[in-house]
Formats: structure tokens, sequence, C-alpha cells
């Protein structure tokens, strides 16, 4: 039976508590004192011998009262502490000031191919044939920064927490440190996990055709584990359709990391794309850093606007597609990860092969499964749609009551091109949110070009009596009869508009414009 004492402190207490036991011949096998507590473990108490032991301990000056507890603080603490270590999928390793292991977790000790018990009293620079990292250790007091290591072959991201003694005691000097062991693809879901929220092909906004298509050929792809390129103008979304893809795939629970190959020069897109060995080049993060393919293994790398990919690039690329290996810059030891490659761009690979700016081979590995993200303006049923989702955005955002859109700003944001497509027509809500204190936006709020926007009365919509649907109907009538005459076929409509024939033949026959049959 375990039992808790407690006093009012005062010198001698705790031994006199203790001489109690010792008169009845009671084996103690634990002892913890706290400010106001004795805390015993005695095998030999039960039931029937508390009441008088409890008498004994109450004839003592200052005892208060006497407990019985499940298990005594010290060894809850030690076993919250084990099944806290045992948790941790991350190898743990608490050292002494001599940078000696006195505790593993069993992540650890699995990576060590050892027990934990094995791992105790081993030096650092026995662990991880590494004297170097021992000794800075030690001189900088366990204040290091992040470096890479190798554990039995495997590279590592060490973090190490120094370990101090309470302020008020001694000089409040470090008496070890902490170390925890990152994996390169425990490092790309955490990255994931902080850059994606997730999501699948819900998160693709959209109701009319062009859309739907897509989603429907998406939906198929995304299941097949071979490379995809997508492509499309800027600002459609490719990078959106890309994490649905991913979403949606075997690899869903793995890393999903990104690199935009135009951002970036070569020498810093290769490094970040297949990391480096320390001392590969002036700035190198000691210890060296694993690239986006080694952290996403068994998930998906996206490679954005794929046709800025240089040439040398481009052939190490190939490489990695032909075997699945690839090479640390400096390092002469090859690694196998199985990464999938999805790649957009918007430009016209095809035409950059003739041209020699892109390989033929690459092409055609990248190319395995296609994609084509539609134009803005080749779905217009979405530009109000698209409209107020990031008009809720921005209004949350900027801590606003949601405002609404005018039958001017309707016909205004149907009627205008996109040439930055999405991601413009977000920009220019964004815009409007933060710079009008309107409960109904007007055309006038939106910063749109000059010449395309039709008012709300050439459109024959009237400011009242008329619901969204209908109004948008009213424009999309009015603005068709409009052009129709200047462009009277449906064909030579869609190529003026820059849209599809399909959709345009639909909408005159829907609005029984004259022609619409052509």
């Amino acid at each position: 039976m375990r039992i808790d004492v407690q006093f009012a402190d005062r010198v001698g207490i705790a031994h006199e508590i203790l001489a109690v036991l010792a008169g009845r011949n009671m084996n103690v096998v634990a002892v913890e004192v706290d400010s106001f507590d004795v805390f015993i473990d005695i095998p030999e108490l039960t039931e029937n011998l508390l009441p008088a032991l409890r008498t004994d301990f109450m004839r003592i000056a200052g005892v208060l009262d006497v407990k019985v507890v499940d298990v005594l603080p010290g060894a809850r603490r030690r076993l919250h502490l084990d099944t806290l270590m045992a948790a941790l999928a991350d190898p743990v390793m608490a050292v002494d000031a001599d940078g000696r292991i006195v505790a593993a977790n069993a992540a650890a000790a699995a990576v060590a191919d050892t027990s934990e018990s094995g791992l105790h009293g081993k030096a650092l620079d026995e662990l991880f044939g590494d004297s170097g990292l021992q000794t800075e250790l030690l001189e900088n007091s366990f204040q290091a920064p992040s470096r890479e290591v190798r554990l039995h072959g495997q590279p590592f991201l060490l973090e190490v927490t120094p370990v101090s003694e309470p302020i008020n005691s001694a000089l409040g000097q470090t008496i070890g440190g902490v170390i925890t062991l990152h994996a390169p693809r425990r490092l790309g879901g955490r990255i994931h996990a902080l850059q994606h929220g997730g999501g699948g092909f819900d998160t693709i906004i959209g109701e009319s055709e062009p859309i739907r298509a897509l989603k429907a050929r998406a939906a198929r792809v995304a299941i097949v584990d071979a490379p995809l390129l997508i492509v499309g103008e800027t600002g459609t979304g490719k990078e959106l359709v890309a994490q649905a893809c991913h979403a949606a795939s075997p690899r869903s629970s793995a890393p999903f990391l990104a690199l935009n190959c135009a951002a970036l020069p070569e020498s810093l897109a290769e490094s970040e794309l297949f990391g480096y060995m320390s001392g590969a080049f002036t700035g190198a993060q000691r210890g060296g850093k694993p690239g986006l393919i080694e952290m996403a293994d068994g998930g998906t790398v996206f490679l954005d606007e794929i046709g800025e990919m240089s040439l040398y690039l481009q052939a190490k690329l190939l490489r990695f597609l032909n075997d699945g290996k690839f090479r640390r810059i400096g390092s002469d030891r090859e690694i196998k990860v199985n990464v999938r490659i999805i790649s957009a761009t918007h430009r016209n690979l095809a035409k950059m092969v003739a041209e020699g700016a892109f390989r033929e081979d690459l092409f055609y590995r990248l190319n395995v499964l296609h994609l084509e993200v539609p134009a803005l303006r080749e779905r217009p049923d979405d530009i109000l749609l698209l409209a107020r989702h990031f008009i809720e955005r921005a209004c949350a955002q900027a801590q606003k009551p949601i405002c609404r859109l005018g039958a001017d700003a309707c016909a205004a944001l149907v009627a205008n091109h996109w040439p930055g497509n999405v991601r413009q027509l977000q920009n220019v809500v964004f815009r409007a949110i933060t710079m009008s204190d309107k409960k109904v936006l007007d055309a006038s709020d939106f910063d749109l070009a000059e010449g395309s926007i039709m008012t709300a009365a050439e459109a024959g919509i009237g400011h009242d009596g008329q619901d969204w649907d209908s109004s948008v109907e009213s424009f999309e009538r009015a603005f068709l009869e409009r052009l129709y005459p200047q462009y009277p076929s449906s064909r030579k409509l869609a190529a003026r508009l820059k849209t599809s024939h399909s959709m345009i033949a639909n909408k005159l026959r829907k609005y029984g414009i004259p022609g619409s049959g052509r």
C-alpha cells in the first residue's frame, strides 16, 4: 500500500514519521518527500493495519492527515515519461554533461539497431562516428544549430536542447542535453502539413462544363501512379489541381512538396530539389540538407513552371525519372526514393522541344498523363461563383461584414477578359474589399481595364426585382445579342471571345439568338 502523510513543515518531522514504521518493523521500499508531504510505499501495509498506523502518525506534532494513494508522484512521472518517450515516432536521446546517453526511446534504439539498454552509456562520437559533433556540443553547452548526421547509414536532422539545473540551484549550469533526430520523410510530412490544408477536387470551385470535365478527367488520372503534366495559362490554378490529384491518389497520406522552377536560379533549384552534402558549396548548411525529392519519399513532388527548368537540371531530373535514384550535390552516394512527379507549365513544351529549349526525352517522361486547366474566360459561368467565394474570404480577412455584388459589378466581372485568370480575379476582389466600405459593390469598385466593362443598362439588367440567376442570364443574353451582328456565327463569336465553340453555340441556342445552329 502507498500512503501520503501530510504535515505542517518543521525540522525533523520526516524522520519521526519513518521512525514509527521502523518501530512497527514495516519494510519501506520507496520514500518521496515533498514540501508538506511524505509519500511512502509499504508493501506489508494492509487495510486492517492502516487505522492503527494512522493513529500513531497523528500523535506526531504537525501531522495533519494520512491518505492512501495509487502511485508515488515520482513513479507517476517516470511512467508518463516512459510512455511519452515510447509514443514519440522520432528518435530521442538524453545525454549527460560528458556526452554519454542516459536514456533513449524505442525509435532511437530501432534506428541504432540495438536495445534501449544497449544505448545507455554510449558516447555520441561512438554512436554517430563523428567526434566533431560531441566536441561541438560539449564546448557550446549543448547549444548548437541543427545539423545533419548519419546513423546506421540513414540521414537525420539533429536538433539539441540543453538541460540545465534550476536557476536557484548552483549556477543553473548545463548538465546535459536532449537530442532529437528527424528523418527527411517526416520533415517533408511536417512541411506538407504546414503548407497545405489538404482537400480533394471539392476545393476546385466551379460548376461550368469545362470544370466538370476537368474534375472527371483528373479523378481518373489521380489514381494512376505515373508522371502527370498539367498545362494551362498563368493563374488558372494548376497547383490546386495537382494538390487535388495527390489527395485523391494512393499517396495521399505521404507528403506533397512543391518547387517553382521559375523562382530560383539553377544552383538553388538543384539544391532545393536534390539536397546537398556538408561543404558542397560556400554557405552550405553544416552537415548537409535533404532535398524535396528525399523528403517527399512515398509522396508527390510538384514542379511548377517546369518549362523554366535549365537543361542541366532537366538531365538530372530525367536520370531520376528513369531509375528513381539521385545524388545530392557533393555526394558520390546514390539515394533511391519512391516519388511521383507532377509538373505544370503555361508554356508550349512541344514547341520548346522543337526549338531545342526543352529535352524531348524528358518531355515524353513527364507527359505520360495530361491535364489541361481551362482559362477563366472559357468558364464564364464560374466567374460570379468564384467572385462570391473570394469576397467572403477577403471580408473575413479584413474583418468586415460580407458585402455583395451589384448588377453593374456582375456585368463587369463576367464581361472582363481576365488575362490573369482566377489569380487576377482574386486580386481584383481583394483590392476592392480593401479599398471600399460599401455593402454593395458596383463596377467602379473594381480595377478593370477600360472597354472591358458592360454596364447594367447596356445589358438590360434592372437593379431591382431580379434574382442572381436571372440577372446573369439577362447579361449573357444582352452581351451575345450585342456582339453577334459583328461576328455572325458561333465559331466567329467563340474566336472573338477566345472560348470554346460548343459553349457559345449552347448559349446562342439557349437564348434563341438568330444563327444559333451555325
